[in-house]
């Protein structure tokens, strides 16, 4: 009875939230798992139970995957705005749930927070659990990398559902070996894109074989670690493939897996690992291709992911950047575009960012392609002012300020193509005042 009364009080509490324009996010989940933390035991499940982990990519997979559901005239609940956290799930299941605790859908589709997985699935069912990638991010919160991949290795030591596991990343691939009587492993793999490397460009992780200790040999590197290596002493990373993507098109924005085409609407390789997984994902479940075919032809995350906007005649592309992978992934995509182009880095070291900010050193900023002018904003606007600076940039040619209205209102005083990278707590800001600019004069 004390659970029936807990999503009885959770569903008037969203009621009245409602009424007063708020969405929650996870503040019902926070308050039920705080009277009762094994209130998921409660939940009456009858449909598949999806989880998309990683350090970056999580959320636009994660809806993209229920995009190709949705399309495919399935039923689906999943936290879509992210709240990946335990509280921010229970949130959903607590909105989606009738009194007694019965969910109705065809498929639950969840984004967690990698260092969450264990405790969101230790009383809730999991069928399938995607795997991105793995990389340094927030330390301050997370710690170091190899401390969370062991966190999951020992949740995935009893665990026999689906796994599907990115065999680009070193981190990620040794997750398979986790449970040996686990036959429902599947790994993606994406083929070697026009402008990947022999060497590696941006910093990694994952350089030695987790079995044996031997320094991995790669063919070649997409971005950062992921690429396609071999242990050259025990064979590390020569897994069976699922589901391989080839013949990547940047120009035309297409990919084929299984000689279907795709065609996306961005071109940049870290969409394709991401879309790749969806791919593998859905084909699981029997999903026809022309519905995925179909969904990733019109998906687009926006809200500041990869979004394309026009502000004042200026082509302007937001993304979030929360570590320096997806830095170095949004600069990769800056530079594989040859027009003239500003930048616009936003920096906060608010807690939800961490407070330690030293991971901008690991930022490739070298040899930036046709890029006139860099702004740089935010709480911490004048060190990342100075980190581009010590790569070579001109230094007349970087402005610094802290006020972000200030910043935006002069990346907007010409019409040259923009590019902005902005950090967690920055994106939605510097996306509104963005928006905001359409407006003055």
């Amino acid at each position: 009875m004390k659970n029936f009364f807990i999503v009885l009080a959770m569903k008037l509490l969203n009621i009245a939230l409602k009424i007063c324009g708020k969405h929650g996010g996870n503040f019902l989940g926070k308050i039920a798992f705080d009277w009762n933390p094994e209130i998921f035991k409660y939940f009456k499940v009858n449909c598949p139970v999806i989880a998309v982990t990683a350090t970056n990519g999580k959320t636009m997979t994660n809806n993209a995957i229920g995009y190709v559901f949705q399309t495919a005239g399935k039923k689906i609940i999943s936290n879509k705005e992210g709240n990946n956290m335990e509280t921010g799930i229970l949130s959903t299941l607590l909105k989606s749930c009738t009194l007694t605790g019965k969910i109705k859908a065809d498929y639950l589709v969840f984004e967690v927070d990698e260092g969450y997985v264990p405790v969101v699935f230790k009383d809730f069912p999991l069928d399938t659990l995607v795997i991105l990638d793995f990389f340094r991010d927030q330390l301050d919160r997370n710690g170091e990398v190899e401390s969370l991949i062991l966190k999951i290795n020992d949740f995935l030591k009893k665990y026999t559902g689906n796994l599907v596991l990115n065999n680009d990343d070193p981190n990620v691939a040794r997750l398979g070996m986790a449970n040996p009587d686990n036959q429902n492993i599947y790994y993606f793999h994406v083929d070697r894109y026009p402008y990947a490397t022999d060497n590696m460009k941006e910093a990694g992780e994952g350089k030695f074989c987790p079995f044996c200790k031997t320094r991995l040999e790669y063919e070649y590197y997409q971005y950062s670690h992921i690429g396609k290596f071999t242990c050259p002493n025990c064979g590390y990373g020569n897994n069976e493939i699922y589901k391989e993507t080839k013949n990547i098109n940047l120009n035309e924005m297409t990919f084929e897996i299984d000689d279907v085409l795709y065609k996306i609407k961005s071109n940049s390789i870290y969409i394709i690992y991401n879309f790749t997984a969806v791919i593998a994902c859905c084909s699981l479940y029997n999903i026809d291709t022309k519905y995925m075919q179909e969904a990733l032809s019109k998906f687009e995350l926006n809200n500041g992911r990869l979004e394309k906007l026009v502000i004042k005649d200026a082509p302007t592309i937001i993304n979030l950047a929360k570590n320096p992978t997806g830095s170095n992934v949004s600069l990769r995509l800056l530079n594989e575009d040859s027009e003239e182009k500003e930048l616009l880095f936003v920096l906060n070291d608010n807690k939800a960012d961490g407070f330690d900010v030293s991971w901008i050193w690991d930022i490739n900023f070298d040899n930036l392609n046709n890029v006139k002018r860099i702004i740089t904003a935010g709480t911490r606007g004048y060190d990342i002012a100075i980190r581009i600076k010590t790569a070579g940039f001109d230094e007349n040619k970087i402005e610094a300020y802290l006020d972000l209205e200030q910043a935006v209102k002069s990346l907007y005083t010409n019409s040259s193509k923009k590019y902005v990278i902005a950090n967690y707590t920055s994106l939605q800001p510097t996306r509104t005042e963005i928006l905001k600019s359409k407006n003055r004069s």
